[in-house]
């Protein structure tokens, strides 16, 4: 079964399904500021546009472009932002 997830009033919509390896959504952010917790380890990979992300522990924000990954363990929260509409697939595993 797919599942649809909306988040911030429609500023970040996801699909969620489940694959052989485990849970993923693949989504869209809109142009903002937000943050994120999680409660599984989630392995995001940019699918289109960038987006700048403070991860966890960390005081600089990252640049992450298309085809880059990152990784935020369970039970942490990160924020991220960006200047134009972002595609992603996250892994939780």
């Amino acid at each position: 079964m797919i599942t649809i997830s909306e988040y911030f009033q429609g500023a970040v919509k996801s699909l969620g399904y489940q694959s052989p390896e485990g849970k993923s959504t693949i989504g869209v952010i809109d142009i903002g500021d937000y943050e994120f917790g999680t409660t599984m380890h989630e392995t995001m990979l940019i699918i289109e546009g960038e987006l700048e992300v403070l991860l966890p522990g960390k005081e600089n924000w990252e640049i992450f472009k298309k085809g880059e990954v990152f990784e935020i363990n369970a039970f942490e929260s990160f924020k991220v932002r960006t200047a134009v509409q972002t595609s992603y697939l996250c892994k939780y595993r």
